[in-house]
């Protein structure tokens, strides 16, 4: 039988299925795709929050919808760093990634033509939850090599110790579940 961890995120009450890390370790999973009025929701309260900017970077991820949403009510460009290199995709950049979420380490790619979107820009960085910063940090490094200026890191939830930070603007934190 499934455990959930029930919270408000965005003023809005969820029900977050609790899954195994590792044997000491229980995260919550926050799951974006399909939850229009989350996704619609958040992106509002975050946009508040965040300071001005010209473009919107995310990881190929959950945090596309919210990408896509922040765009639409900013009007603003919106780029996603790939998982991988597409047919069309030329004069690539790339990072590393080790996120909590997915298992062994990924490279993030953007595009030539993408990167050129960055370039000189107020650039926000948009993920749908912060835990250990990793995703994050690759995404900053495509950034930095794509000629780019990070404004802001903004995420709907903040997992962990990541709510202690100040470098990042969320709306929620979100526990960590220790096994004893």
């Amino acid at each position: 039988m499934a455990e959930y961890y029930e919270m408000k995120i965005a003023g809005l009450d969820r029900k977050l299925k609790k899954c195994p890390l590792n044997e000491k370790l229980d995260i919550a999973a926050f799951i974006m795709f399909g939850d229009v009025e989350i996704t619609v929701e958040s992106a509002k309260q975050l946009l508040a929050k965040c300071p001005e900017f010209d473009v919107i970077i995310t990881a190929e991820s959950k945090g596309i919808p919210l990408a896509y949403e922040m765009a639409r009510q900013s009007c603003k460009p919106y780029v996603v760093a790939r998982k991988s290199v597409k047919l069309y995709m030329t004069d690539c950049i790339s990072a590393t990634v080790n996120s909590i979420t997915t298992a062994g380490e990924q490279t993030l790619y953007l595009d030539g033509d993408r990167a050129a979107l960055l370039k000189g820009k107020r650039v926000l960085i948009v993920d749908d939850v912060i835990s250990t910063g990793e995703s994050l940090k690759s995404t900053e490094a495509l950034v930095d090599a794509a000629g780019g200026n990070i404004v802001a890191r903004a995420t709907v939830l903040a997992e962990g110790d990541a709510a202690e930070r100040d470098d990042i603007i969320f709306l929620d934190p979100l526990p960590l579940f220790f096994k004893d």
